[in-house]
Protein backbone atom coordinates (compact mmCIF):
# COMPACT_ATOMS: atom_id res chain seq x y z
CA UNK A 1 0.00 0.00 0.00
CA UNK A 2 1.71 3.30 -1.27
CA UNK A 3 -0.26 5.14 1.42
CA UNK A 4 0.11 3.76 5.20
CA UNK A 5 -3.13 3.39 7.39
CA UNK A 6 -2.36 6.25 9.43
CA UNK A 7 -1.99 8.75 6.92
CA UNK A 8 -5.47 7.34 4.57
CA UNK A 9 -7.12 7.65 7.50
CA UNK A 10 -5.93 11.28 8.49
CA UNK A 11 -6.56 12.54 5.20
CA UNK A 12 -9.64 10.79 4.93
CA UNK A 13 -11.18 12.19 7.77
CA UNK A 14 -9.92 15.55 6.96
CA UNK A 15 -11.99 15.51 3.29
CA UNK A 16 -14.65 14.17 4.97
CA UNK A 17 -14.85 17.28 7.38
CA UNK A 18 -14.97 19.46 4.56
CA UNK A 19 -17.17 17.52 2.81
CA UNK A 20 -19.47 17.77 5.52
CA UNK A 21 -19.16 21.16 5.99
CA UNK A 22 -20.01 21.92 2.76
CA UNK A 23 -17.07 23.16 1.63
CA UNK A 24 -16.20 23.36 -2.13
CA UNK A 25 -12.61 24.32 -2.39
CA UNK A 26 -10.30 22.97 0.27
CA UNK A 27 -6.53 22.63 0.16
CA UNK A 28 -5.73 18.95 0.03
CA UNK A 29 -1.49 19.65 -0.08
CA UNK A 30 0.14 22.84 0.71
CA UNK A 31 3.29 23.13 -1.70
CA UNK A 32 5.88 25.38 0.19
CA UNK A 33 8.38 26.38 -1.46
CA UNK A 34 11.26 27.92 0.73
CA UNK A 35 13.66 28.78 -2.10
CA UNK A 36 14.21 28.64 -5.82
CA UNK A 37 18.06 28.14 -5.64
CA UNK A 38 19.28 24.59 -6.73
CA UNK A 39 22.18 22.46 -7.66
CA UNK A 40 20.96 21.50 -10.59
CA UNK A 41 19.79 23.01 -13.77
CA UNK A 42 17.16 20.41 -15.09
CA UNK A 43 16.30 21.16 -19.08
CA UNK A 44 12.24 21.11 -18.28
CA UNK A 45 12.42 22.95 -14.32
CA UNK A 46 11.07 26.53 -15.09
CA UNK A 47 11.61 27.42 -11.08
CA UNK A 48 15.12 28.57 -10.77
CA UNK A 49 15.37 31.60 -14.07
CA UNK A 50 15.40 34.00 -11.31
CA UNK A 51 18.51 36.77 -10.45
CA UNK A 52 20.85 35.97 -7.71
CA UNK A 53 19.57 38.38 -5.14
CA UNK A 54 16.26 36.28 -5.29
CA UNK A 55 18.29 32.78 -5.26
CA UNK A 56 19.79 33.67 -2.41
CA UNK A 57 16.55 34.30 -0.75
CA UNK A 58 14.91 32.11 2.13
CA UNK A 59 11.14 31.84 3.24
CA UNK A 60 12.05 31.78 7.07
CA UNK A 61 10.91 28.80 9.34
CA UNK A 62 8.22 31.67 11.17
CA UNK A 63 7.15 32.30 7.85
CA UNK A 64 6.83 28.42 6.51
CA UNK A 65 4.68 27.37 9.74
CA UNK A 66 2.69 30.36 9.50
CA UNK A 67 1.83 29.65 6.07
CA UNK A 68 1.15 25.55 7.19
CA UNK A 69 -1.05 26.97 9.94
CA UNK A 70 -3.07 29.62 7.83
CA UNK A 71 -3.64 27.03 4.66
CA UNK A 72 -4.75 23.85 7.13
CA UNK A 73 -3.85 21.15 4.49
CA UNK A 74 -3.30 18.00 5.92
CA UNK A 75 0.12 17.15 4.01
CA UNK A 76 2.86 19.53 2.86
CA UNK A 77 5.10 19.17 0.10
CA UNK A 78 8.03 20.75 -0.10
CA UNK A 79 9.98 21.25 -3.40
CA UNK A 80 12.31 23.83 -4.66
CA UNK A 81 14.95 24.51 -5.99
CA UNK A 82 16.41 22.14 -4.01
CA UNK A 83 15.20 22.80 -0.24
CA UNK A 84 17.99 20.99 1.57
CA UNK A 85 20.24 23.74 0.77
CA UNK A 86 17.72 25.30 2.86
CA UNK A 87 19.59 25.69 6.17
CA UNK A 88 16.62 25.93 8.41
CA UNK A 89 15.06 23.28 6.63
CA UNK A 90 15.49 20.91 9.38
CA UNK A 91 13.54 22.84 11.80
CA UNK A 92 10.85 23.68 9.40
CA UNK A 93 10.11 20.28 9.14
CA UNK A 94 10.33 19.87 12.73
CA UNK A 95 7.68 22.16 13.20
CA UNK A 96 5.46 20.60 10.43
CA UNK A 97 5.96 17.05 11.80
CA UNK A 98 5.13 18.90 15.12
CA UNK A 99 1.89 19.51 14.17
CA UNK A 100 1.19 16.20 12.70
CA UNK A 101 1.19 16.85 9.32
CA UNK A 102 2.29 14.78 6.51
CA UNK A 103 5.19 16.05 4.68
CA UNK A 104 6.69 15.32 1.29
CA UNK A 105 10.21 16.86 1.41
CA UNK A 106 11.27 16.86 -2.06
CA UNK A 107 15.02 16.43 -3.12
CA UNK A 108 17.21 15.95 -6.03
CA UNK A 109 19.17 13.62 -3.15
CA UNK A 110 22.70 15.23 -3.97
CA UNK A 111 23.27 16.96 -0.85
CA UNK A 112 20.84 14.18 1.37
CA UNK A 113 23.70 12.13 2.77
CA UNK A 114 25.15 14.98 4.00
CA UNK A 115 22.28 16.32 5.96
CA UNK A 116 19.74 13.33 6.60
CA UNK A 117 20.87 13.10 10.09
CA UNK A 118 19.50 16.82 10.92
CA UNK A 119 16.16 14.62 10.47
CA UNK A 120 14.34 12.01 12.82
CA UNK A 121 12.74 9.22 11.17
CA UNK A 122 8.44 9.61 11.43
CA UNK A 123 5.10 8.08 9.88
CA UNK A 124 4.78 12.08 9.04
CA UNK A 125 8.35 12.19 7.43
CA UNK A 126 8.67 11.00 3.38
CA UNK A 127 12.08 11.78 1.45
CA UNK A 128 10.57 12.44 -2.23
CA UNK A 129 13.40 11.57 -4.53
CA UNK A 130 13.63 12.79 -7.97
CA UNK A 131 14.05 10.20 -10.57
CA UNK A 132 12.69 10.83 -14.22
CA UNK A 133 14.29 6.91 -15.33
CA UNK A 134 17.27 4.93 -15.17
CA UNK A 135 20.73 6.02 -15.08
CA UNK A 136 21.18 7.64 -18.84
CA UNK A 137 17.44 8.92 -19.18
CA UNK A 138 17.84 10.29 -15.65
CA UNK A 139 21.37 12.22 -15.72
CA UNK A 140 20.10 13.46 -19.01
CA UNK A 141 17.41 14.83 -17.47
CA UNK A 142 19.00 16.54 -14.74
CA UNK A 143 21.89 17.74 -16.94
CA UNK A 144 24.53 16.38 -15.27
CA UNK A 145 26.19 12.86 -15.20
CA UNK A 146 26.23 10.87 -11.99
CA UNK A 147 22.85 12.55 -10.24
CA UNK A 148 21.45 8.77 -10.49
CA UNK A 149 23.62 7.12 -8.56
CA UNK A 150 24.04 9.54 -5.75
CA UNK A 151 19.91 9.56 -5.57
CA UNK A 152 19.81 5.43 -5.74
CA UNK A 153 22.69 5.72 -2.82
CA UNK A 154 20.41 8.29 -0.98
CA UNK A 155 17.47 6.07 -1.16
CA UNK A 156 19.39 3.06 0.27
CA UNK A 157 20.74 5.27 3.13
CA UNK A 158 17.13 6.61 4.17
CA UNK A 159 15.77 3.55 3.86
CA UNK A 160 18.69 1.64 6.08
CA UNK A 161 17.99 4.53 8.59
CA UNK A 162 13.83 3.91 8.70
CA UNK A 163 12.79 6.58 6.79
CA UNK A 164 9.87 6.89 4.17
CA UNK A 165 11.00 7.45 0.67
CA UNK A 166 9.18 7.62 -2.39
CA UNK A 167 9.87 8.85 -5.95
CA UNK A 168 8.51 11.68 -7.92
CA UNK A 169 9.40 11.05 -11.83
CA UNK A 170 8.71 13.43 -14.49
CA UNK A 171 7.95 12.27 -17.78
CA UNK A 172 9.03 13.84 -21.11
CA UNK A 173 9.08 13.84 -24.88
CA UNK A 174 10.19 11.02 -26.40
CA UNK A 175 9.99 8.48 -23.46
CA UNK A 176 10.04 4.62 -24.55
CA UNK A 177 7.37 3.09 -22.50
CA UNK A 178 9.30 -0.14 -21.95
CA UNK A 179 11.89 1.37 -20.50
CA UNK A 180 9.60 3.81 -18.39
CA UNK A 181 8.56 0.04 -17.17
CA UNK A 182 11.84 -1.26 -16.64
CA UNK A 183 12.13 1.97 -14.31
CA UNK A 184 9.70 1.11 -12.76
CA UNK A 185 10.57 -2.07 -11.59
CA UNK A 186 14.58 -0.38 -11.12
CA UNK A 187 13.14 1.65 -8.34
CA UNK A 188 10.22 -0.77 -6.55
CA UNK A 189 13.76 -3.00 -6.33
CA UNK A 190 14.85 -0.47 -3.94
CA UNK A 191 12.04 -0.85 -1.57
CA UNK A 192 10.65 2.59 -1.85
CA UNK A 193 7.12 3.19 -0.41
CA UNK A 194 5.89 4.51 -4.03
CA UNK A 195 5.98 6.24 -7.26
CA UNK A 196 4.74 9.61 -8.25
CA UNK A 197 4.65 10.28 -11.46
CA UNK A 198 3.43 12.93 -13.83
CA UNK A 199 3.91 14.40 -17.21
CA UNK A 200 6.47 17.15 -17.44
CA UNK A 201 4.56 20.59 -17.93
CA UNK A 202 5.45 22.97 -20.25
CA UNK A 203 6.67 25.79 -18.31
CA UNK A 204 7.32 28.89 -19.71
CA UNK A 205 10.40 29.83 -18.55
CA UNK A 206 12.16 26.31 -18.95
CA UNK A 207 15.21 26.63 -20.58
CA UNK A 208 13.90 23.77 -23.51
CA UNK A 209 10.25 23.34 -25.18
CA UNK A 210 10.90 20.89 -27.10
CA UNK A 211 10.78 18.12 -24.32
CA UNK A 212 7.61 18.37 -23.10
CA UNK A 213 4.52 15.89 -23.94
CA UNK A 214 1.29 16.95 -25.38
CA UNK A 215 -2.24 15.93 -23.58
CA UNK A 216 -3.04 13.26 -26.30
CA UNK A 217 0.56 11.95 -26.49
CA UNK A 218 0.55 11.73 -22.26
CA UNK A 219 -2.51 9.48 -22.48
CA UNK A 220 -1.06 7.40 -25.18
CA UNK A 221 2.11 6.65 -23.44
CA UNK A 222 0.28 6.33 -20.24
CA UNK A 223 -1.72 3.48 -21.25
CA UNK A 224 1.49 1.79 -22.90
CA UNK A 225 3.54 1.66 -19.80
CA UNK A 226 0.63 0.53 -17.53
CA UNK A 227 0.07 -2.28 -20.09
CA UNK A 228 3.65 -3.22 -19.64
CA UNK A 229 3.32 -3.26 -16.06
CA UNK A 230 -0.60 -5.01 -15.82
CA UNK A 231 -0.33 -8.40 -13.60
CA UNK A 232 -1.21 -11.79 -14.80
CA UNK A 233 -4.51 -11.65 -12.81
CA UNK A 234 -5.61 -8.01 -14.79
CA UNK A 235 -9.22 -8.03 -16.15
CA UNK A 236 -9.29 -7.89 -20.09
CA UNK A 237 -8.58 -4.52 -21.20
CA UNK A 238 -7.61 -3.08 -17.73
CA UNK A 239 -4.32 -3.27 -16.02
CA UNK A 240 -3.35 -3.63 -12.52
CA UNK A 241 -0.04 -2.88 -12.27
CA UNK A 242 2.67 -4.54 -10.22
CA UNK A 243 3.93 -1.26 -9.55
CA UNK A 244 2.64 0.85 -6.09
CA UNK A 245 1.83 4.49 -6.95
CA UNK A 246 1.79 7.61 -4.55
CA UNK A 247 -1.55 8.54 -6.53
CA UNK A 248 -5.46 7.58 -5.98
CA UNK A 249 -6.29 5.12 -8.47
CA UNK A 250 -8.52 7.74 -10.02
CA UNK A 251 -5.37 9.44 -11.37
CA UNK A 252 -4.06 6.99 -12.73
CA UNK A 253 -7.22 5.94 -14.72
CA UNK A 254 -7.29 9.71 -15.30
CA UNK A 255 -3.17 9.60 -16.64
CA UNK A 256 -4.74 6.67 -19.45
CA UNK A 257 -7.36 8.75 -20.56
CA UNK A 258 -10.42 7.37 -18.80
CA UNK A 259 -11.24 10.71 -16.89
CA UNK A 260 -12.97 13.99 -18.06
CA UNK A 261 -11.31 15.78 -15.27
CA UNK A 262 -11.02 19.41 -15.31
CA UNK A 263 -8.48 20.74 -12.76
CA UNK A 264 -8.74 22.16 -9.30
CA UNK A 265 -5.70 24.47 -8.74
CA UNK A 266 -6.62 25.55 -4.87
CA UNK A 267 -6.43 21.85 -4.05
CA UNK A 268 -2.32 22.39 -3.87
CA UNK A 269 -1.98 26.02 -2.84
CA UNK A 270 1.36 27.40 -3.24
CA UNK A 271 3.33 29.71 -0.78
CA UNK A 272 6.61 31.10 -1.28
CA UNK A 273 9.42 33.88 -1.41
CA UNK A 274 6.42 36.08 -2.90
CA UNK A 275 3.40 34.69 -1.06
CA UNK A 276 0.48 32.68 -2.24
CA UNK A 277 0.88 32.41 -5.89
CA UNK A 278 -2.04 32.55 -7.95
CA UNK A 279 -3.72 30.58 -9.29
CA UNK A 280 -1.28 27.16 -8.71
CA UNK A 281 2.35 25.85 -8.63
CA UNK A 282 2.69 25.83 -12.18
CA UNK A 283 1.43 29.15 -13.66
CA UNK A 284 4.55 31.39 -11.89
CA UNK A 285 2.82 34.66 -14.07
CA UNK A 286 -0.34 35.58 -12.67
CA UNK A 287 0.62 37.26 -9.59
CA UNK A 288 0.33 36.71 -5.74
CA UNK A 289 -2.07 37.20 -2.76
CA UNK A 290 -1.24 38.38 0.63
CA UNK A 291 -2.93 35.49 2.58
CA UNK A 292 -4.36 32.14 2.26
CA UNK A 293 -7.90 33.83 2.86
CA UNK A 294 -6.87 36.10 -0.38
CA UNK A 295 -6.47 33.60 -2.49
CA UNK A 296 -8.98 31.24 -2.01
CA UNK A 297 -11.87 34.08 -2.36
CA UNK A 298 -10.54 36.31 -4.65
CA UNK A 299 -8.37 34.52 -7.40
CA UNK A 300 -11.15 34.27 -10.88
CA UNK A 301 -10.80 30.59 -11.07
CA UNK A 302 -13.01 30.21 -13.55
CA UNK A 303 -10.18 31.62 -15.59
CA UNK A 304 -8.01 28.67 -15.33
CA UNK A 305 -8.32 25.21 -16.36
CA UNK A 306 -8.31 23.04 -19.39
CA UNK A 307 -10.22 24.89 -22.28
CA UNK A 308 -10.54 27.77 -20.34
CA UNK A 309 -6.55 29.05 -20.73
CA UNK A 310 -4.31 28.37 -23.15
CA UNK A 311 -1.61 28.10 -20.86
CA UNK A 312 -3.59 24.90 -19.16
CA UNK A 313 -4.25 23.03 -21.90
CA UNK A 314 -1.29 20.19 -22.12
CA UNK A 315 -1.24 19.89 -18.21
CA UNK A 316 -1.73 16.96 -16.60
CA UNK A 317 -0.10 17.42 -13.70
CA UNK A 318 -0.92 15.61 -10.19
CA UNK A 319 -0.74 19.77 -8.41
CA UNK A 320 -3.63 20.29 -10.67
CA UNK A 321 -5.86 17.08 -11.10
CA UNK A 322 -4.91 14.61 -8.31
CA UNK A 323 -7.60 16.90 -5.91
CA UNK A 324 -9.61 16.33 -8.78
CA UNK A 325 -9.55 12.15 -8.36
CA UNK A 326 -9.63 12.48 -4.59
CA UNK A 327 -12.97 14.29 -4.76
CA UNK A 328 -14.06 12.24 -7.45
CA UNK A 329 -13.65 9.69 -5.29
CA UNK A 330 -15.22 10.39 -2.35
CA UNK A 331 -18.06 11.31 -4.48
CA UNK A 332 -18.37 7.95 -6.33
CA UNK A 333 -16.75 5.14 -3.69
CA UNK A 334 -18.40 2.31 -6.50
CA UNK A 335 -15.98 4.01 -9.31
CA UNK A 336 -13.01 3.80 -6.98
CA UNK A 337 -13.56 0.50 -5.75
CA UNK A 338 -13.97 -1.07 -9.64
CA UNK A 339 -10.94 0.84 -10.47
CA UNK A 340 -8.71 0.22 -7.48
CA UNK A 341 -9.68 -3.60 -8.15
CA UNK A 342 -9.47 -3.70 -11.59
CA UNK A 343 -6.52 -1.21 -12.49
CA UNK A 344 -6.90 1.68 -15.04
CA UNK A 345 -8.37 1.03 -18.58
CA UNK A 346 -5.82 0.99 -20.94
CA UNK A 347 -7.74 -0.45 -24.41
CA UNK A 348 -11.22 1.54 -26.27
CA UNK A 349 -12.12 4.81 -26.78
CA UNK A 350 -10.41 8.04 -24.51
CA UNK A 351 -12.63 10.24 -22.70
CA UNK A 352 -14.11 13.10 -24.74
CA UNK A 353 -11.57 16.41 -24.10
CA UNK A 354 -13.24 19.13 -22.92
CA UNK A 355 -14.33 22.08 -24.84
CA UNK A 356 -12.43 25.19 -25.76
CA UNK A 357 -13.98 28.43 -24.23
CA UNK A 358 -11.56 31.48 -25.00
CA UNK A 359 -10.83 32.31 -28.26
CA UNK A 360 -8.15 32.31 -30.63
CA UNK A 361 -6.75 35.89 -29.69
CA UNK A 362 -6.80 35.05 -25.97
CA UNK A 363 -3.66 34.53 -24.45
CA UNK A 364 -3.53 33.63 -20.35
CA UNK A 365 -6.18 35.83 -18.50
CA UNK A 366 -4.45 37.77 -15.77
CA UNK A 367 -6.00 37.38 -12.43
CA UNK A 368 -6.13 40.04 -9.12
CA UNK A 369 -3.15 41.46 -10.41
CA UNK A 370 -4.26 44.99 -8.20
CA UNK A 371 -4.36 42.65 -4.83
CA UNK A 372 -1.32 40.54 -5.58
CA UNK A 373 1.14 41.41 -2.74
CA UNK A 374 4.13 41.12 -5.88
CA UNK A 375 3.37 42.81 -9.14
CA UNK A 376 4.28 40.21 -12.10
CA UNK A 377 6.36 42.81 -13.77
CA UNK A 378 8.13 43.03 -10.36
CA UNK A 379 9.51 39.46 -10.12
CA UNK A 380 12.65 39.34 -12.05
CA UNK A 381 13.18 36.44 -14.30
CA UNK A 382 17.10 35.38 -15.16
CA UNK A 383 17.64 32.20 -17.17
CA UNK A 384 20.82 31.06 -15.57
CA UNK A 385 22.55 28.29 -14.29
CA UNK A 386 22.98 27.11 -10.54
CA UNK A 387 25.33 28.60 -8.62
CA UNK A 388 28.67 27.73 -9.30
CA UNK A 389 28.20 27.49 -13.59
CA UNK A 390 26.85 25.00 -15.56
CA UNK A 391 25.98 21.51 -13.95
CA UNK A 392 27.99 19.99 -16.64
CA UNK A 393 31.15 22.69 -15.43
CA UNK A 394 33.77 20.83 -12.81
CA UNK A 395 32.26 21.73 -9.24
Amino acid sequence: MAVPLLQAYKVGRYIAGQKLRGNKRYPLVLMLEPLFQCNLACSGCGKIDYPKETLQKRVSVEDALRAVDECGAPMVSIPGGEPLIHKEMPQIVAGIVARKKFVYLCTNAILLSKHIDDYKPSPYLTFSIHLDGSRERHDESVCQEGVFDKAVAAIRLARSKGFRVTINCTLFSGENPEAVAAFFDEAMALGIEGIMVSPGYSYHHAPRQDVFLGRSASKRLFREIFKHGRTASSPKGRSRTRWTFNHSPLFLDFLAGNQEYQCTPWSMPTYNLFGWQRPCYLLTDEGYAPTFKSLMEDTEWEKYGVGRNPACDNCMAHCGFEGTAVDDAFSHPLKLLKTTLLGARVTGPMAPDLPILYSDGDRRPRAGAAIATVAVADVKRSNRPPEGGHPSSPQ
